[in-house]
């Protein structure tokens, strides 16, 4: 629906479920778009239109999403031999800028970073011809609003501008009426009707307590046909604090959260890519646009923020068609904030049925083999694990000790107030990580 809008050059609001292929909506007119050699070769382009400067960005709100946006453009533009480039914060800054001063096409970008170095004049945004906000709604939640805008500030005035949104908030609005001129707004609805979450994917909810929630998560990490799974916490220390756990009793697990440095963060996404660790432990930094064939199972340990954290979770899993199954473990003293969601969203699962680790329903509704116990059998502990992969260095900056760059966590929601104590006052980049507020 998107394509055809997107490649006159229009503006366009694309809304749509998550997992329904969103990045190539935006991405194929973007790569189709820009002037390439290959465009002067056969005759559609002069010599004169080529330019080392990007002519296309692309602002995502976390790190994750724009290494897998900028790998699925690499893949999309390899015949056309399109040059794109990330760039975003927790990583040296040399290797971006020598990549810029070679020349890019395209550029994926997190908004801090992208500031950093078009303020320093490294990166040069005058020959933009196309804009795209991917995520417009979480960049809001996470405060970026005000960096979007002054980088808007540095595009040409006449250009392509494309917003992507799985919902369309009161603010997102506005900025696209500042700032679009007359946009098409394409909502994809499925063929499952309005349902919020695909329809592929199986619920299921159960009142769990707090200190059998890892002994309950083990034994359903041992159903039948389980594949890839991602487990997703409201907090860092509980993230970490499970995939431990979960090592501890025999599973390949890696852990994503805003504690973590850049370098850590990638190899764990990277060795559950490549199957070397088969669960995934993560606060909700990765809960947006990662896309990771194989998912089948997607566990809420704790009960999300609200519906649309509860959407981008359950979203990891029954992408593309595939079926999954998502769990959500509700404590005690969550029910009311499932109770709300649960309304939201017109599930029916308003009276979660008590469940532990060794109630017969749990088995059956999970499909997990009788006599299942809270610990891998060593027979079956066949993935190379977390340290199978590589950490690359990439020259961190911020964090731990460095005074880095001004992105390293406003971009990762999970991150807490970590700019503070240990990154140095000077680096304003720890900070505004969300979910580290409790425990940050």
């Amino acid at each position: 629906m998107t394509l055809p809008v997107a490649l006159s050059g229009t503006d366009v609001i694309g809304q749509a479920k998550t997992g329904t292929g969103k990045t190539l909506g935006f991405g194929l007119p973007l790569l189709e778009r820009v002037t390439v050699p290959a465009d002067v070769e056969a005759g559609r382009a002069t010599p004169e239109q080529l330019t080392d400067a990007p002519q296309a960005l692309v602002v995502v709100p976390t790190r994750e999403l724009c290494t897998q946006v900028t790998n699925d453009l690499l893949t999309a533009g390899k015949v056309r031999n399109v040059r794109v480039l990330a760039i975003y914060g927790g990583r040296a800054y040399e290797p971006q800028v020598e990549a810029l001063k070679k020349g890019v096409d395209i550029i994926v970008g997190t908004p801090g970073r992208l500031l950093d170095l078009a303020g320093q004049k490294k990166l040069d945004l005058s020959h933009i011809r196309s804009l795209v906000l991917d995520e417009a709604d979480e960049m809001l939640d996470l405060g970026f609003l005000p960096d979007v805008e002054r980088i808007m500030n540095y595009l040409p005035p006449k250009r392509q501008t494309m917003l992507f949104s799985a919902t369309m908030p009161g603010a997102v609005i506005g900025l696209a009426r500042r700032y679009m001129t007359q946009p098409t707004h394409i909502r994809a609805v499925s063929e499952d009707g309005e349902g919020a979450t695909v329809a592929n994917t199986t619920q299921h909810v159960f009142r769990a307590h707090n200190m059998d929630k890892p002994e309950l998560v083990s034994r359903i990490l041992q159903a039948e046909g389980r594949g890839l799974a991602m487990i997703f916490c409201r907090t860092k220390r509980t993230a970490a604090d499970i995939a431990e756990q979960l090592e501890k009793r025999g599973f390949a697990s890696g852990a994503v959260h805003g504690d973590l440095g850049q370098g850590a963060r990638e190899q764990a996404l990277r060795a559950f890519r490549n199957g070397k660790v088969d669960v995934l432990v993560c606060t909700d930094v990765a809960a947006r646009g990662i896309d990771v064939e194989g998912v089948t199972h997607v566990i809420n340990y704790q009960t999300p923020e609200d519906e649309k954290t509860f959407l981008h979770r359950v979203g990891r899993t029954g992408r593309a068609g595939k079926k999954g199954i998502a769990v959500t473990l509700v404590d005690w003293d969550d029910i009311p904030r499932w109770q709300l969601i649960n309304k939201a969203l017109q599930l029916e699962f308003h009276d979660p049925v008590e469940t532990y680790s060794t109630s017969p329903h749990l088995y059956e509704l999970m499909n997990i083999p009788a006599g299942t116990k809270g610990i891998l059998p060593r027979a079956e502990r066949t993935r190379a694990g977390l340290d199978a992969e590589n950490v690359e260095d990439l020259g961190e900056t911020g964090g731990r000790g460095g005074r880095g760059g001004r992105d390293g966590g406003r971009d990762s929601r999970d991150g807490g107030r970590d700019g503070g104590r240990d990154g140095g006052r000077g680096s304003r980049d720890g900070g505004r990580d969300r979910d580290g507020g409790r425990d940050g």
